[in-house]
């Protein structure tokens, strides 16, 4: 069965929608493969390409859209997702970026105090901090129990002395979910700053940055956001910027009005120069950002806002669950806590060549890493292309 999108908006409330784009219209990657590697790399939405080719003719015959007029829209729609003010948020090239950003102005280079965070945290993330711990800073790492990240070991984990506590808000690994709340409240009460990587949450599961008490985060776009890669989006609590969290690279995106005054014929003025410093996110954005990637993502995220994040993890919900419950069955042990509110599950794999040999054959597509599989249904994925896995792996 599959739905267009007013079908999809009009049947979300029930249990018994399987899909939306008639036909895969609104991603035709999936009429050429069963795709259920959702957080890998999210299909483009097809709106978004066109955005982006629009770009692409003005670059070429200087006809088209330049896309500089969506910069702002961009910041607006996204911030609505996440319920974040537009001067909160600045465009960095990825959620790296943003974690790296968070790091050098908080100034944990310094290797004063510590920082908090888990196993189930991104890997990449992981890394800053293993290469700061080589400068001296101390690291504490929660393990995972049963694939969940206790709040009793956070409780332990922060003292007065953290600096931040770095989690991802879903985990990349399994789909675990964080009680960001109940972890801020704990960090807040030690003065310590939390940052979250919501690559794997913003676009897929309703989010309320204020609700989290989350300080800082970040997410690319080419994942729940439907976009292009090369960008991503920043956000910085107004409070904390320029002030606890300093910007630490520079660039003319943070100023405005700079001029000379020492050159013949230039505009009168004290000193060699003169500028205005921008105040808000643009204060942590450094060179170029992606014209392409912006316009493609302001389609992208008006597309996410029609059908509603809540919806769009609803119809998620019961194509993973039936994964877990059937999965298990067939010799995969899940990975995903049960109940997880998230659109990822993932499950142990005895033989991962093989395994990814029978999807191949199949032509399903879901991502095995070392002994792992993880399955990430969309928006477009319907209970069909759950029992064509289903049957590959039989």
């Amino acid at each position: 069965m599959q739905l267009d999108r007013r079908g999809f908006l009009a049947g979300a409330s029930s249990a018994l929608f399987f899909g939306c784009g008639s036909s895969g219209h609104d991603f035709p990657w999936s009429k050429n493969a069963t795709y259920l590697n959702n957080a890998g790399w999210h299909p483009c939405y097809v709106e978004a390409a066109g955005a982006a080719r629009r770009y692409l003719d003005f670059t070429v015959e200087g006809r088209g859209d330049s896309g500089v007029g969506t910069f702002r829209k961009a910041k607006e729609l996204y911030g609505k997702l996440i319920n974040a003010k537009e001067s909160e948020l600045s465009f960095v090239q990825s959620t790296l970026t943003g974690e790296n950003l968070v790091s050098l102005g908080l100034g944990l280079h310094e290797a004063k105090g510590n920082v908090v965070t888990d196993e189930l945290h991104y890997h990449g993330g992981a890394y800053i901090y293993r290469r700061l711990q080589e400068r001296g800073l101390e690291l504490r790492l929660i393990r995972q129990k049963d694939w969940r990240i206790s709040l009793e070991d956070y409780e332990r984990a922060i003292d007065g002395n953290t600096r931040l506590v770095a989690l991802t808000l879903v985990s990349n690994i399994n789909g675990y979910m964080h009680d960001a709340a109940a972890v801020s409240g704990i960090a807040h009460s030690r003065g310590a700053y939390v940052y979250a990587d919501v690559v794997q949450s913003a676009g897929c599961v309703p989010m309320d940055v204020r609700a989290m008490g989350i300080d800082f985060c970040s997410a690319s776009t080419y994942k729940w956001l439907m976009g292009l890669r090369g960008l991503g989006f920043f956000y910085v609590r107004e409070e904390l910027q320029g002030k606890v969290l300093k910007p630490v690279m520079f660039g003319d995106r943070q100023y405005a009005d700079f001029e000379f005054h020492n050159f013949p014929g230039s505009p009168p003025g004290s000193g060699d120069v003169s500028y205005h410093e921008v105040a808000g996110g643009e204060m942590f954005e450094v060179g170029n950002v992606s014209n392409i990637a912006i316009a493609a993502q302001v389609e992208s995220l008006r597309y996410i806002h029609e059908l509603g994040v809540d919806k769009i993890l609803a119809h998620a919900r019961p194509l993973c669950e039936r994964l877990m419950e059937e999965l298990p069955k067939m010799g995969y042990p899940c990975i995903t806590p049960p109940g997880s509110p998230t659109p990822i599950v993932a499950f142990l794999v005895e033989n991962p060549e093989e395994t990814q040999a029978r999807l191949k054959k199949a032509n399903v597509v879901a991502k095995i890493k070392w002994r792992q599989m993880r399955i990430s249904p969309s928006v477009y994925n319907t209970m069909a292309d759950v029992e064509k896995l289903l049957r590959a792996l039989a």
